[in-house]
């Protein structure tokens, strides 16, 4: 059987890696250490349809505007709904009934359907004018502010050199929404489709901004749940919103999220049939599962595994210390023998999935960066050597942090034992709860950091944009400051807002030249590229991935 095995696993590896990314953001980035795998209930309850699905880890928030986690994020898909929404991999009208836009493709008017809260409120066009502007209010600080540069006025208000009166998204009436956009953004439908661009209640979020979305009696919601109940740290219920405007489509009663951290757990809690569906699993396991289990597969996702470089720390601040550490991993051991979900070697920062306006694999075209799957130890030694460290000698003590999850340590105890051994120095390992984690990386208080980013839409931009100067996101620390210089950054910067007026190959080569930018600063680590391993119950029929990895639960159904 092992043997059995191993051969399916190669055949699955080679399958998978062939569609690497086609279809994010859900890979789940777990928190909290949680032994719950307790049973959550019958799947009937007096009679009620329920799904117990693992969300893997406590949510930092479920905040639309706040909100920058795959996890997080699943359960806003789920509760709340944007303009537009993916249904069966392909976009379709949500709140917004029908929409026109202009023949220069800068203004979009949509015309919203008659549509509910689930306090029986109508949904207005004023409660996405208001939550656009809230993403960009700088006092906000909305880590995804940057997915609303795109409407004229944006980012001027969100950097302190505009008004709020001047960003061009606009209730003409209650059921009517004007957008002008800064440029052609042959995207912007996919973006209205994104947590960060979808409506909250002003009388609501009013009430307690940093805690309403938490709490059942603030959190109106306008998706197929609300919610029903938040135990920190134990599991978050939804229940069917009697008001959604397709109630008629939503079979389930109610879903029990729950937050356990540590994979092995939540896999015996699946296996006793105490959960239905769950995406993170031992690594050590997978092999077992993809030959036992028909209700487990791997799904491609449009996503990257890789490591931070906080670049004004010592000794990661020296660019030959970044090549060195990049080059001397065995990127395919790692996949091949740690992770062992099918996933393949990144060798650039944009997954393999991802393709230019003339269709071609970005890729390919922007090459490898002279990184390889396997180790270029020669070359890495080399490097250590000339930036002072010859065999790593006199290399200080730097910490590798990583949000606890039996992956992420797996993967880091690898990645230490190759630099150990191949370049002679030594490297602490430092686990944080999920929250935590967030905040350390995103302040910099760190020289390097596991991260890993899932695409919000299906164009390389999706990857980019996140390193710009003004991004919630470029944790690398990666821009000019009053303390920092990085003329790299700047030219980044100016490139990406370049792209966003221009379209066709003029924008293509925009983007290929602003990846080549941040991977010859070498601001990042590529590992892999990820996939997706998922597992449902049989008797859960209608639930979808969508193409970007979200979870959504709005039309199954629980069929015995």
């Amino acid at each position: 059987m092992y043997k059995k095995s191993l051969i399916l696993l190669l055949v699955l590896v080679l399958v998978v890696g062939a569609f690497a990314g086609c279809s994010s953001d859900s890979t789940n980035e777990p928190a909290e250490e949680q032994q719950n795998g307790e049973d959550q209930g019958d799947v009937s309850e007096g009679g009620e349809k329920v799904i117990r699905w693992n969300l893997n880890s406590d949510p930092k928030t479920i905040d639309p505007q706040l909100n920058s986690a795959a996890d997080g994020g699943h359960i806003v898909n789920n509760i709340f709904e944007g303009l537009m929404r993916e249904v069966n991999g392909k976009l379709e009208p949500a709140m917004a009934e029908t929409y026109d836009v202009s023949d220069d493709g800068l203004k979009y008017t949509f015309h919203l359907r008659d549509a509910k809260w689930s306090d029986g409120k109508p949904v207005t066009a004023q409660d996405f004018e208001y939550a656009w502007k809230r993403a960009l209010n700088p006092e906000v600080a909305s880590e995804y502010a940057f997915q609303l540069f795109y409407v004229k006025g944006g980012q001027d208000y969100f950097e302190n050199n505009g008004k709020i009166e001047d960003v061009a998204v606009k209730a003409v009436d209650e059921k009517t929404l004007e957008v002008e956009l800064t440029g052609p953004t042959p995207y912007f439908l996919d973006l209205t489709t994104f947590y960060t661009l979808m409506p909250v209640r002003k009388d609501m979020v009013e009430q307690d901004p940093e805690g309403w979305a938490k709490d059942p009696e603030l959190a109106v919601t306008n998706g197929p749940f609300k919610l029903e109940e938040y135990s920190t740290g134990d599991k978050i219920v939804l229940t069917k919103n009697e008001h959604y405007w397709q109630a008629d489509k939503v079979k389930v009663d109610k879903i029990i999220a729950s937050m356990i951290v540590e994979a092995s757990t939540a896999l015996t809690a699946y296996q006793n049939d105490e959960l239905d569906a769950m995406d993170e699993f031992p690594v050590q396991e997978i092999p077992r599962l993809v030959v036992e289990d028909p209700t487990f597969e791997i799904r491609p996702l449009v996503g990257t595994y890789y490591y931070i470089f906080n670049v004004t720390k010592e000794p990661t601040d020296d660019l030959r210390v970044r090549k060195a550490l990049t080059y001397a991993i065995d990127r395919k051991a790692i996949v091949d023998t740690v992770t062992k979900g099918g996933e393949t070697p990144a060798t650039g920062y944009v997954p393999p999935s991802l393709t230019d306006s003339q269709g071609r694999n970005f890729r390919e075209v922007n090459g490898d960066f002279n990184i390889e799957a396997k180790p270029k130890l020669e070359e890495a030694k080399a490097l250590l050597a000339e930036a002072g460290y010859p065999e790593g000698e006199g290399f200080p003590k730097i910490t590798l942090i990583y949000n606890t999850n039996e992956k992420h340590k797996a993967v880091a105890e690898a990645i230490q034992e190759m630099w150990r051994k191949n370049l002679g120095i030594e490297v602490e390992l430092t686990n944080q709860e999920w929250a935590v984690f967030q905040d350390t990386r995103h302040e910099g208080n760190f020289e390097i950091a596991r991260a890993g980013w899932l695409g919000d839409y299906a164009d390389p931009m999706t990857f980019l944009d996140m390193w710009t100067s003004y991004s919630g996101n470029n944790d690398a620390q990666w821009r000019t400051t009053d303390t920092f210089d990085c003329p790299a950054n700047d030219r980044f910067t100016e490139v990406i807002e370049q792209s966003k007026v221009v379209s066709g190959e003029e924008r293509d080569n925009l983007l290929y030249e602003a990846e080549k930018l941040m991977m010859d600063d070498l601001i990042v680590m590529p590992i892999y590229y990820y996939t997706d391993p998922t597992a449902v119950k049989e008797r859960v029929q209608g639930w979808e991935k969508t193409k970007l990895g979200h979870w959504w639960f709005g039309f199954a159904d629980i069929v015995e």
